[in-house]
């Protein structure tokens, strides 16, 4: 890693000490600051709680074959910070990295409450797709929809994936409740898209749309088109990521450049695998390890997994381990850096508690228990996880994140 990224990234991840703000009054303020709050370009910005960054790629990857300049942001990373930031499907490289940092920083320098580490990071990426002159932003929400410091950035479409029960201690303990947090990125008379939704996020959203006198569409038929990634649901979130493409103002794509985009696109941690017969998945809430499941038997039939899996303390765990038992053989939970992991003796004493019977192993090193990876091996639970996993895996640097 360059150096001077380094002590940029020493700095910015030295301000997740300020933890999660939701709020856009300090966001406002710093896009004003750096003179992005208006972006010449188009802002397609999504929400939802699973199949955002999968939806996110289908777009960037078929605005960048149709042969427009794209900008991607989205969270969190893998294996290395400059993922999150993307222009012309290319990672923003370190030497501008690090000087946007730095950039950002100066101008935060004097202020009495500095911007939190998400709210900084996206400063970045509108500072470089404006020096970069992209023509179409792609934004993944952070977490939420009304408060999340994406929401500061005006928008001409606003997409919803599906919805479910996540972030609870931040977003409300309904269904309707979380819906309406997210569906709050709707914007005055701009188009919204979302996938089919249960009927209590529907009312939320269509409530939304109305107070913002416009109409949000469901998109409900699947893309037929062959896809770059695994997994029957990617073909719905492929078809909501073409029909907001095709919801923005003058767009132009033809079917072969559509096919291209959605055929080349890639997206890492979405049943990928990377290396033979192991494969990698974030899934972190039910409704995505349904998902996970669905697509481990479309591949491996009844055949077991050998599971390397982690997870956040504050995810539903237990139906997590209940609904992914059936297609595991064996548990292996190591130990991971992220502090947002349940350590593994106490994942351990839930998996046995949650699945009687259960065979489980705790290496004491993550590197240990990838060091023999039979066919059939599945990392799954936490992006956290998977990073470190991947940066493991790769022999490459890995620096634990929060956020």
């Amino acid at each position: 890693m360059d150096t001077r990224l380094q002590e940029a990234l020493d700095w910015l991840y030295g301000t997740q000490v300020f933890g999660i703000k939701l709020g856009l009054e300090g966001m406002l303020r710093l896009l004003d600051a750096c003179g992005v709050h208006y972006p010449k370009a188009w802002v397609i910005h999504v929400a939802g709680t699973n199949g955002k960054g999968s939806t996110c790629a289908f777009c960037e990857s078929v605005a960048r074959a149709a042969g427009y300049r794209t900008g991607l942001f989205t969270s969190p990373h893998l294996v290395a910070f400059n993922e999150r930031i993307r222009v012309a499907g290319e990672c923003i490289p370190d030497a501008e990295a690090a000087r946007l940092i730095f950039r950002v920083r100066e101008l935060v320098s004097t202020w009495e409450v500095c911007p939190t580490f998400f709210e900084l990071v996206l400063a970045v990426a509108m500072l470089y797709f404006q020096e970069q002159g992209v023509e179409l932003i792609i934004l993944e929400t952070g977490m939420g929809g009304r408060l999340d410091a994406t929401n500061a950035v005006p928008k001409d479409v606003a997409v919803l994936t599906p919805i479910g029960l996540d972030h609870m201690q931040y977003l409300g303990h309904s269904l309707e409740a979380i819906a309406a947090e997210k569906a709050a990125i709707i914007s005055w008379h701009r188009p919204a898209l979302t996938a089919p939704q249960e009927p209590e996020a529907m009312r939320a959203i269509h409530a939304a749309a109305q107070a913002m006198d416009t109409e949000c569409r469901i998109v409900a038929e699947e893309c037929e088109l062959p896809l770059g990634l695994e997994g029957a649901y990617q073909r719905r979130n492929a078809a909501l990521a073409l029909a907001a493409l095709h919801a923005l103002p003058h767009f132009l794509c033809s079917v072969e450049e559509e096919a291209r985009g959605l055929a080349s696109v890639q997206w890492p941690g979405r049943f990928e695998e990377v290396q033979p017969g192991v494969i990698l998945d974030g899934a972190h809430n039910p409704h995505a390890m349904r998902c996970l499941v669905s697509t481990w038997r479309a591949r491996y039939g009844e055949r077991k997994a050998h599971c390397i899996y982690a997870g956040s303390a504050d995810k539903e765990l237990e139906e997590n381990l209940r609904l992914l038992a059936p297609v595991v053989g064996e548990w292996v939970l190591p130990p991971v850096q992220s502090p947002r992991i349940l350590p593994a003796a106490q994942m351990a004493e839930m998996v046995q508690r949650t699945l009687p019977g259960a065979v489980v192993s705790c290496p004491p090193t993550l590197a240990e228990a990838l060091a023999v990876l039979p066919e059939a091996t599945l990392v799954c639970g936490s992006f956290f996880l998977l990073g470190e996993a991947l940066a493991t895996l790769r022999g490459a640097a890995y620096r634990s994140t929060m956020q």
